[in-house]
């Protein structure tokens, strides 16, 4: 039985929290964040923890925060042989350099609490500061995902930028857009189906080829048309996106 501690409160920790609750082969001992209110996902009172002086001894640590937290965190976290390993897309392997073992556990999935996942369907991105720690994380990520990489910090990187894009930034889209349709009393449930095409046609397609639309017809007249109907700050986003689109696409401008 490899026992876990993890380290917050948030979306990622809840998920990850859940998921190893379901695995015989790990044992949660305990779930740590200053505010022990925050810890209502946790159904045993015995295992939340306030006080980091107050950890156990555990094989793994899971650090589960806000970026900007991490190193505040390590410098009070202390263990002799426990993996220390974080899962934040952005932050090197690095910022766990004082422990003799450690690694990172980054799950590439958009989390909401209220939200259930299928861990078995989402990528494990992992590293580690040994050939052994590797092995070790990969055997626990076996346990919960069908999907685990091996990939560094400079990867891992670049990998959420991508991730922003995709998710975020589209997400961000998707909200200008059911703005739009409330505004001209319209149901943002219409554009459902088109979004879920969107999507699943990368299933077959690479993006690139997957793009449609008045910019890759360079469809002035349409263009022009949106843009009538859009407030400032919509045009400047419209004409960016147009305009990215005809470069790349090699359209004239």
């Amino acid at each position: 039985m490899i026992k876990v501690i993890i380290i917050g409160a948030g979306n990622v920790a809840t998920h990850l929290y859940k998921s190893f609750t379901k695995t015989k082969q790990l044992d949660i001992i305990q779930v740590f964040n200053r505010d022990i209110d925050h810890l209502d996902f946790v159904d045993n009172a015995s295992k939340k923890v306030s006080d980091i002086s107050k950890l156990k001894e555990a094989d793994l640590y899971l650090i589960a925060i806000k970026d900007e937290a991490i190193e505040e965190i390590t410098e009070k976290l202390d263990t002799k042989n426990g993996i220390v390993v974080h899962t934040s897309g952005s932050q090197p392997l690095q910022i766990l350099s004082k422990f003799k073992n450690s690694g990172v556990f980054y799950p590439l999935q958009t989390f909401s609490k209220i939200k259930p996942v299928n861990f078995k369907e989402i990528p494990l991105c992992l590293e580690a500061n040994s050939e052994e720690n590797l092995e070790y994380l990969k055997n626990i990520a076996s346990l919960i995902s069908d999907k685990i990489f091996e990939v560094n910090s400079e990867q891992r990187k670049a990998l959420h930028v991508s991730a922003v894009f995709v998710n975020n930034f589209s997400n961000h889209l998707f909200t200008l857009a059911a703005d739009f349709c409330k505004k001209e009393e319209l149901p943002f449930d219409i554009l459902r189906p088109l979004i879920k095409e969107t999507v699943d046609k990368l299933e077959t397609l690479d993006p690139y080829s997957a793009q449609t639309g008045p910019a890759l017809r360079n469809d002035k007249k349409t263009i022009s048309a949106h843009l009538e109907m859009l407030d400032e700050d919509r045009k400047k986003i419209y004409t960016l996106l147009t305009e990215s689109i005809q470069k790349l696409h090699g359209k004239k401008l």
